[in-house]
């Protein structure tokens, strides 16, 4: 079992910054073994990745946060970041973190993040 819990969430004015934190803890967590990644979900919509990190640290965002967004993790504090600038209103979302065990063998070991651990999610309002 991997444990995950979010936080940094807050409401901030549109152009400002947050950094989201994720740390994961459990018996078989390994986090240069892990893909992790951040989601969020608005209300009304449907869940939405928003960036990976493979278990070596390859970073993929989707179009609407690159340049804006940045993931990174440390594995010596099993932590999971997301820092978050120029945030915009239409970023308004709940965040998740999710973690899943990097399948080598497929060309997209992290393919499947989404059916792995998560965590209870941080609120992040952005006003314009």
């Amino acid at each position: 079992q991997v444990q995950l819990a979010e936080s940094g969430g807050g409401s901030v004015q549109a152009g400002g910054s947050l950094r989201l934190s994720c740390a994961a803890s459990g018996a078989t967590y390994s986090s240069s073994r892990y893909c992790m990644g951040w989601f969020r979900q608005a209300p009304g919509k449907e869940r939405e990745k928003v960036a990976v990190i493979d278990s070596v640290r390859r970073p993929t965002y989707t179009d609407s946060v690159k340049g804006r967004f940045t993931i990174s993790k440390d594995n010596a504090k099993n932590t999971l970041y997301l820092q978050m600038n120029n945030l915009k209103p239409e970023d308004t979302a709940m965040y998740f973190c999710a973690a899943r065990a990097a399948e080598t063998y497929l060309f997209a070991p992290c393919a499947r993040l989404a059916s792995g651990y998560w965590g209870q999610g941080t609120q992040v309002t952005v006003s314009s």
